[in-house]
């Protein structure tokens, strides 16, 4: 079966979109490669940074993490006074949702990405 091994992440400035992810999954950014500064998820797929030309269009990354990874990229997404949503549709400000007896919350990055943290994957029905 194939897997997922890296996705391109255009950015503005492709170093401080690498550290901001880096800092909010406490996850370390790797070494230049090329055009592209990977950070690295922890089932080995790299979203690969590049400095982009003109605007940047909004992409989705959504990033399943356990109740203590959900905790401490809360508390410092809550820390560095980011806004977040509890829904993709940014109309549920400053609150998290508890889809699939778990734990959810959107922010952006700095080029507008819009992040998402879980703890439960979508459609898990033994979570129910």
């Amino acid at each position: 079966m194939p897997e997922l091994n890296h996705l391109i992440v255009w950015s503005r400035d492709k170093r401080a979109s690498a550290k901001f992810l880096g800092d909010m999954l406490g996850v370390p950014v790797g070494a230049e490669w090329g055009p592209f500064i990977p950070v690295k998820t922890s089932n080995g797929v790299t979203l690969d940074f590049i400095d982009g030309e003109g605007d940047v269009r909004m992409q989705h990354y959504a990033f399943l993490v356990d109740d203590a990874e959900f905790d401490a990229a809360f508390e410092r997404i809550q820390k560095a006074g980011l806004t977040y949503w509890a829904d993709p549709h940014k109309e549920q400000p400053g609150k998290i949702n508890r889809h699939w007896n778990g734990r959810g919350v959107y922010f952006e990055d700095p080029n507008g990405h819009l992040l998402e943290l879980i703890t439960k994957p979508y459609g898990d029905l033994a979570a129910l």
